[in-house]
């Protein structure tokens, strides 16, 4: 192994367990994010609302579609991710609205 080698490796092992952080991190946000929107979904249903509300969906898009965009990071992907996410929510609401959990 030539010297370029090792520190190419030893690069990689650090960047590499900074996104392995990062990853759980984000772990924990999302563990975050989904108690409370729990705790919405037992809101809306004790109060009688649906499980989704487009127009609260819009603007957090929007939002974080900017705050992608002032990131560096591509506001089509962020969409998606919250997409993914809103879905994952509002499922989560039916099922609660339901009485399932």
């Amino acid at each position: 192994m030539i010297m370029g080698d090792a520190k190419v490796a030893a690069d990689l092992n650090d960047l590499r367990g900074s996104i392995d952080n990062i990853d759980a991190a984000l772990i924990h946000l999302l563990a975050e994010r989904f108690k409370c929107t729990q705790r919405v979904g037992v809101l809306k249903a004790s109060a009688g609302l649906p499980p989704a509300d487009p127009d609260r969906e819009a603007v957090q898009i929007a939002r974080l579609r900017a705050l992608a965009q002032e990131s560096g990071l591509d506001p089509v992907f962020a969409e998606k991710f919250l997409a993914f996410i809103i879905a994952e929510v509002i499922h989560h609401h039916e099922a609660i609205a339901l009485g399932a959990v």
